[in-house]
């Protein structure tokens, strides 16, 4: 083929101008660019076994089927279904009244050496499933309402804005799969998203008329709607990228309407714990020795930016959103002292 032939496959896409890729890059504190280039449903009472006495297995069959039925995704609840599982199993627990504080104790010595944070998890699923059994009757009380774990707050820190635009300078903006990733990269930047929310991101959920972002709540981790504002250049890109997708689409036959799709047209939604945009920019992270380039740090920058510019936390909050303004101030960095600090100025 010659050189000078122009590309026409459907993962090609018209070169991107150097004005536009420039107006793709983060902004320095000063807002410059960077110069840089079918299931079943269960009744609860089938679950009594011998007299009063309730299988903790069938119990757990249930909460997982009030679960899916709450909408709580499949992978979650696989999750929890391993974890606590695996508590029965370590405390040899057979019925629902057989668990107890010392089970929760027991569980947690039974993890051996692992991180605190990652006990504190485990905790909090087994919390989470006999919170439920409690509202099904099955339990008296919540004897573990204040068992915790103590864990030192180590805060990751948010992306570099230069690590960010060096990124964003290497992606050929003329091939599918970079410039996906490209704009994937600037829609957590400029609107926070959660990865697992970004890749559920359909056509409708876009209103290009009032620059929205319109996501429903099915989509949403805490299962709450959310809009975020859109600027000129994300809707360029997202329009871009809404046209050749059609394109992808159309040759393989698929008819989903997903903003991030991957090169056979087909959604990029899996249950596996990493997802492709994830895995994407791991690899870009090792290939150009760039330090915190993932979604969850770039998703952390979009906060600190906020906060920079002057939004409170409140906002931050919902803008993330947290269901706690603790959850945010901790993805801020802001330490218990900071925040007493700030208050005393409104005093």
């Amino acid at each position: 083929m010659s050189k000078n032939k122009q590309r026409t496959g459907i993962f090609d896409l018209e070169h991107i101008s150097p004005i536009e890729l420039k107006k793709m890059n983060p902004k320095n504190e000063n807002d410059e660019p960077l110069i840089i280039a079918p299931s079943i449903v269960v009744d609860v009472n089938s679950v009594r076994l011998k007299g009063n006495r309730i299988s903790a297995h069938s119990a757990l069959m249930i909460v997982k089927e009030q679960m899916r039925l709450s909408g709580i995704r499949k992978r979650t609840i696989g999750e929890y279904d391993y974890i606590f599982t695996r508590m029965l199993k370590n405390m040899n627990i057979e019925y629902v009244d057989e668990i107890s504080l010392e089970t929760l104790f027991g569980f947690i010595a039974s993890l051996g050496n692992i991180k605190d944070i990652t006990k504190q998890s485990k905790l909090r699923v087994v919390k989470a499933i006999l919170n439920r059994m409690f509202d099904n009757g099955w339990i008296e009380k919540r004897f573990w309402k204040d068992v915790k774990i103590k864990v030192d707050g180590k805060i990751k820190p948010p992306a570099n804005e230069n690590n960010l635009a060096i990124l964003l300078s290497t992606f050929d903006m003329s091939n599918f799969i970079h410039f996906r990733d490209a704009v994937a990269v600037l829609t957590i930047y400029k609107c926070g998203l959660r990865v697992n929310t970004l890749v559920r991101l359909e056509e409708k959920h876009i209103d290009f008329d009032n620059q929205l972002l319109m996501i429903e709540g099915d989509i949403m981790k805490g299962r709450e709607a959310l809009k975020l504002p859109i600027d000129d250049e994300l809707e360029r890109f997202l329009k871009r990228l809404i046209a050749q997708n059609n394109k992808i689409r159309s040759h393989y036959r698929k008819r989903n309407k997903y903003i991030f799709i991957n090169k056979f047209g087909e959604s990029l939604i899996t249950e596996k714990s990493t997802c492709t945009i994830s895995k994407r920019l791991s690899y870009y992270a090792k290939k150009y020795h760039l330090k915190d380039i993932n979604p969850h740090a770039i998703r952390r920058l979009y906060a600190t930016n906020l906060l920079r510019k002057g939004a409170n936390v409140a906002l931050i909050s919902k803008a993330l959103s947290h269901k706690s303004l603790a959850t945010t101030t901790a993805y801020l960095g802001l330490s218990v002292d900071e925040v007493a600090k700030d208050l005393r100025d409104y005093l």
